[in-house]
């Protein structure tokens, strides 16, 4: 009996060893793109501040119209709000309207409900720039101020992110994408790269996880810079802060966690490129990777599901 339960137990063994060996041939045959999980030295793209000039307006279109949630936890007054899109967020602080150049890219899970939501507003916002369009795959809306923002679907370009600020994009002169990309690589330490077709040129920086700067090549004329800005982290704080000191690029120092620069130049000559005050932050900053609270807005007073308050920013991973 002794001599059974033995051989049992070894047999046991036996199988085990070889499916562990199996396991492991397995997993070392499979094939990853490592590439693709490269972030390059900016790993966040935090927020975009614009200034406006009626929080009550912006509270229509960026709240009620759009979807999103004003941060519960900071800037709570009434000159200035924060505004949570997934893991990133806007400013808008009170002042004279500023226009980016160029669009936002947003994603949000629902296109139908934004669709909406964007046209529940519609009468509350006459008389503004306010305005949208219903496509195929996205929806364009413009804010009553102009800043014009293009609303996708959760797609895989977009990787994980169900809700999120996926990329900024700007309206650069022509010849100029080839050298904003090796800025970013060569000051900014970060991963980019030009796409050239019969239609378009462009650099796209990488700025977080499935979030770029798009800086798009156009033939129309420059429109004048007024001030708006985009806030990053980087993984290397001190290094791109010396290239750009070396330039004369740096115009303000913050504090210990944080500096800035608006030029985007040639590498070679210092020739301006484009401006965009980019507030650059270290990971060490307090408000690295804070959690920002986004709602269900689906969710009304007349129509309330609990335990489906909150809107998760990311896709479920069934991989």
């Amino acid at each position: 009996m002794l001599l059974a339960v033995s051989v049992s137990a070894a047999t046991v063994r036996g199988h085990n060893q070889a499916y562990g060996r199996a396991e492991r041939e397995r997993k070392m045959s499979r094939k990853f793109d490592r590439a693709a999980e490269d972030l390059g030295n900016i790993v966040a793209l935090e927020h975009v501040n614009v200034t406006i000039p009626d929080q009550h307006l912006s509270t229509l279109f960026y709240i009620t119209g759009l979807g999103l949630t004003r941060d519960p936890y900071l800037v709570t007054g009434v000159v200035n709000m924060w505004v949570n899109v997934g893991r990133s967020q806007f400013h808008l602080p009170t002042d004279e309207p500023q226009v980016l150049r160029g669009c936002i890219g947003l994603v949000t899970p629902d296109l139908d409900g934004l669709a909406r939501r964007l046209e529940s507003v519609r009468e509350s916002l006459d008389r503004t720039q306010f305005g949208f369009s219903v496509h195929n795959d996205h929806i364009d809306a413009t804010c009553p101020w102009g800043n014009r923002f293009r609303c996708h679907a959760p797609d895989e370009r977009f990787g994980p992110i169900a809700l999120g600020m996926a990329y900024v994009e700007l309206d650069v002169p022509a010849g100029t994408a080839d050298r904003i990309a090796r800025f970013y690589r060569e000051i900014m330490g970060t991963l980019a790269t030009v796409s050239k077709s019969d239609d378009a040129v462009a650099a796209h920086a990488s700025v977080g996880n499935h979030q770029e700067l798009v800086f798009l090549e156009t033939d129309a004329p420059t429109v004048a810079y007024d001030g708006h800005h985009i806030q990053v982290y980087v993984a290397d704080f001190s290094g791109p802060h010396s290239r750009l000191a070396e330039r004369g690029l740096v115009s303000q120092e913050d504090n210990q966690h944080q500096y800035r620069f608006r030029d985007i130049t040639d590498v070679d000559n210092g020739e301006l490129l484009f401006k965009l005050e980019h507030e650059v932050r270290s990971m060490t900053h307090p408000l690295f990777a804070r959690p920002l609270a986004n709602r269900n807005p689906d969710q009304t007073n007349q129509q309330f599901a609990p335990g489906h308050e909150i809107r998760p920013w990311a896709t479920p991973n069934l991989g």
